[in-house]
């Protein structure tokens, strides 16, 4: 089973990063000034993961890949690290529907 681990940017805003259970992260939030807008994030993730539409499958300038998954607004709730491959970048994708919706939370910031 996935975790979320909760963390603090240098800048002082909190994140969350999706691990899976062989400890890769698959997905990093944005910045979130309020630990609480941080908990909510993780919220939408658990909520969107699953709905293969939410995933926004990109190729970047570098010949790499990686995703986005979004909210119902169209929001980016996360991004992917990169892949080598649009394959190994649907792999991510599927470890993200299948770790997220049950993952525990770990607050490092505390």
């Amino acid at each position: 089973m996935g975790k979320f681990i909760i963390t603090k940017r240098t800048n002082g805003e909190y994140q969350f990063n999706l691990e899976a259970s062989n400890g890769r992260v698959i997905l990093t939030s944005e910045g979130y000034t309020a630990k609480a807008s941080c908990h909510k994030g993780i919220e939408s993730v658990k909520t969107n993961a699953p709905t293969d539409t939410r995933y926004d499958r990109k190729a970047a300038k570098n010949d790499s890949f990686y995703f986005n998954l979004k909210a119902a607004n169209g929001e980016i709730i996360g991004t992917s690290q990169m892949y080598s491959t649009a394959e190994t970048r649907d792999n991510g994708i599927e470890s993200v529907k299948e770790n997220s919706p049950n993952a525990s939370v770990e607050d490092e910031t505390i």
